[in-house]
């Protein structure tokens, strides 16, 4: 899961260094916008719908907080 994330993040901004970040937002790997593209990726790479109300900073600081959010969703299957 963590591969596909890393890969989806890279598709997005491949000179991001996300594995250096812990804060992607405040080290500005991701804006808003990064965030609505990755939200659709990872819907269909996971086959899941994240839900608006999730869609949140803390969800998307590094790639922990997204493993944790698809999991979430996995599970909820």
């Amino acid at each position: 899961m963590e591969k596909i994330i890393l890969d989806t993040l890279l598709e997005i901004r491949p000179e991001g260094e996300f594995l250096k970040s812990e804060n992607f937002i405040l080290d500005g790997l991701l804006d808003s916008f990064d965030m609505v593209i990755l939200v659709s990726d990872l819907d269909k790479k996971f086959h899941i719908s994240i839900e608006g109300i999730d869609i949140v900073v803390n969800n998307f600081t590094n790639i922990k907080s997204i493993k944790t959010l698809i999991s979430n969703y996995v599970q909820s299957k």
